[in-house]
């Protein structure tokens, strides 16, 4: 049973959720104007799929950079493919947005930063997890007129 609302948490969702919508409007359009991206995610997230020599040079967390040349960005729900040049070798990655611990657009002067996540194994989807406010505590509301503190 839920105790308290995570606010924290459900906002962090949410904006995580935009930065995938931004990324879903450059997968069809393509990136406008002068934005760009500076991502980092952490890489030890256990749906990160990237190249070992890149987990290798960078073992907790990389910023890739999505500018002037990446090919093959695929947004789903849950993460993003994308393939990106590392010195002259292409790489293709997938991104689950749990793992993103900063989105960055320095042409607009726009950036997000989130709480590192810990990857807990259960049972109950998110949603699931986030409905959880039925129970057997339940208080009832107790009704104060207004009326009183006006003049």
């Amino acid at each position: 049973m839920l105790k308290i609302l995570n606010y924290t948490e459900l906002m962090q969702n949410a904006l995580r959720n935009l930065v995938r919508d931004v990324l879903r409007q450059i997968e069809i359009d393509g990136l406008p104007s002068d934005h760009h991206f500076y991502i980092t995610f952490d890489i030890t997230h256990p749906s990160v799929k990237i190249a070992e020599w890149l987990k290798e040079k960078h073992p907790d967390e990389i910023t890739i950079v999505i500018q002037n040349w990446f090919d093959g960005l695929k947004v789903t729900e849950n993460d993003f493919t994308i393939t990106l040049n590392f010195g002259d070798q292409l790489e293709e990655m997938t991104v689950p947005f749990k793992s993103i611990i900063s989105f960055v657009d320095p042409s607009v002067e726009f950036g997000l930063k989130f709480d590192k996540l810990e990857i807990v194994e259960d049972d109950q989807s998110d949603e699931a997890q986030m409905i959880a406010l039925e129970g057997e505590e339940q208080n009832d509301a107790e009704i104060v007129s207004l009326d009183s503190f006006r003049k």
